[in-house]
């Protein structure tokens, strides 16, 4: 049978204090899982090679250069000529003509 105690005026049971049981452990519940997403990136490198080649091209331009060098001389000549301006009387020889210019 229970026991009640009744307080002055009030209408209630009396009650004692509460004791501590062990505490139990009910299965756990587990949520969903969270999705992280953890990028990695791979570095890659693509060389292009893009050749040139130059040529140099060595032309040798040759002038033709025409001279005409022009020489002048002078020639003094020189003539000379015998005049017999008289000649003694030789009755043996007959007289000396001179000779024309030139001859």
């Amino acid at each position: 049978m229970e026991h009640f105690h009744h307080h002055k005026g009030g209408c209630g049971p009396l009650h004692c204090p509460p004791s501590v049981a062990p505490t139990q452990y009910d299965p756990g519940t587990v949520d969903p899982p969270q999705t992280a997403v953890k990028t990695t990136y791979f570095p890659h490198v693509v060389q292009h090679v893009h050749p040139s080649h130059t040529v140099n091209v060595n032309k040798h331009v040759i002038t033709h250069q025409h001279y005409f060098p022009h020489t002048e001389s002078c020639v003094t000549e020189c003539c000379e000529q015998h005049v017999f301006c008289g000649a003694p009387v030789n009755p043996c020889c007959p007289p000396m003509h001179p000779r024309p210019f030139g001859f």
